[in-house]
């Protein structure tokens, strides 16, 4: 087997794959890549049995053949060359691949490709079309309320259903929740109607994909056990789906709400951010006093000291103060655009609602927190 490839070129194919590595080591196989060559174009595999992904790159194949290589080796390698174009050559039956770039060689040990998992990228059933701009604004208004608890699994993803026909996502820790319902251009979403959940490594490999390929459209596809997704024939991704019953998260969704507050969405959370440095280490707990036309941002530290820092905003309902963990408000404003922002709340304890009027269709909440 030889192959010319760019280096540019093939060291980002790696590190798109790079991060689907199994870390763990569990088998040794599972660290190397599958780089399978052919018909002037080659294909570089990685998996960890619950994600996986498949680029393939252009390249001169002088002779077509297929092997397993540590992942992280050949990146660090690629990484410290120029640009140019190296030669990756292997003999028959030979354990080594040997690569070329001018007058540097490197010798690697490489797998059996027959012990690389078969991995299946597509089902041609259950289609649908997001574009990847609506991908990335999924992901990037909801991740933030994925749970880290690995006792609750099931929450330890993004959950997507069809409603009305739209695409609807959720994610929730017990403690905070957001939702987005995305409208589709194309495709019958019908199989999402019970709801899938994708967890959190699938979600952060999405995010990828869709960044690498602004404003393409991105193909999904489902069956009873994985997630499909891929762009233009060239970047495929492989995701296990958690197999658990979401929670009735309709149920904390609250009704008609008593006050609401407008406030500018950086001048708000800018305030939460300085006087956040004050709060408790543990509960990253801050205050927020709403008054008529004020709301006032505190937090005080028992060994450290207090802050306090008053804004002016649209406010003319009751004064009450309502206790916030303050990493939890800034991550929900955070992911909302700039511009105004509403908070909904009805008491010092009931769950507050986060709504910005450029996102009709998403919806924040954050449990209050008691001070």
């Amino acid at each position: 087997m030889q192959i010319q490839v760019q280096t540019d070129i093939l060291r980002d194919a790696l590190n798109k794959i790079l991060t689907v590595v199994d870390k763990k080591n569990s088998r040794p196989i599972l660290t190397c890549t599958f780089v399978n060559a052919k018909d002037s174009q080659i294909e570089l595999s990685a998996t960890d049995l619950e994600v996986s992904a498949k680029v393939v790159i252009p390249g001169k194949v002088n002779q077509p053949g297929q092997f397993c290589v540590n992942t992280k080796n050949i990146f660090d390698i690629l990484r410290e060359l120029p640009e140019g174009e190296v030669i990756l050559e292997m003999g028959d039956n030979e354990t080594s691949l040997k690569l070329h770039y001018k007058d540097i060689f490197y010798s690697l040990l490489i797998y059996k490709s027959d012990d690389f998992p078969h991995l299946s990228f597509e089902n041609q059933n259950n289609q649908f079309e997001l574009n990847s701009a609506q991908l990335q604004k999924i992901i990037q208004k909801t991740s933030h309320a994925i749970s880290s608890d690995e006792t609750r699994l099931f929450l330890n993803g993004i959950y997507l259903q069809e409603i009305d026909h739209k695409l609807r996502a959720v994610a929730t820790d017990g403690h905070r929740l957001a939702l987005i319902e995305t409208e589709l251009e194309q495709g019958d979403i019908e199989t999402l109607i019970n709801g899938i959940i994708v967890p959190k490594k699938g979600v952060y490999e999405l995010k990828k994909l869709a960044e690498a390929h602004p404003e393409m459209p991105i193909k999904i596809s489902l069956d009873e056990s994985f997630m499909f997704a891929s762009t233009q024939d060239k970047y495929f991704l492989s995701i296990r789906l958690i197999a658990r019953e979401y929670p009735k998260y309709q149920a904390s969704i609250p009704g008609k709400m008593s006050y609401t507050m407008h406030a500018d969405r950086n001048v708000l959370m800018d305030a939460v951010k300085r006087i956040r440095i004050m709060s408790n280490e543990k509960s990253h707990g801050v205050r927020l006093k709403f008054t008529e036309k004020e709301v006032s941002v505190m937090a005080q530290h028992p060994s450290l000291g207090e802050a306090q820092e008053t804004l002016s905003v649209d406010y003319d309902g009751k004064e009450m103060e309502v206790g916030f963990n303050a990493r939890f408000l800034i991550d929900a404003l955070n992911s909302l655009d700039e511009g105004d922002v509403t908070i909904e709340l009805n008491n010092e304890l009931s769950p507050v609602l986060l709504k910005s009027s450029d996102l009709p269709n998403y919806l924040g909440i954050i449990m209050p927190l008691r001070l």
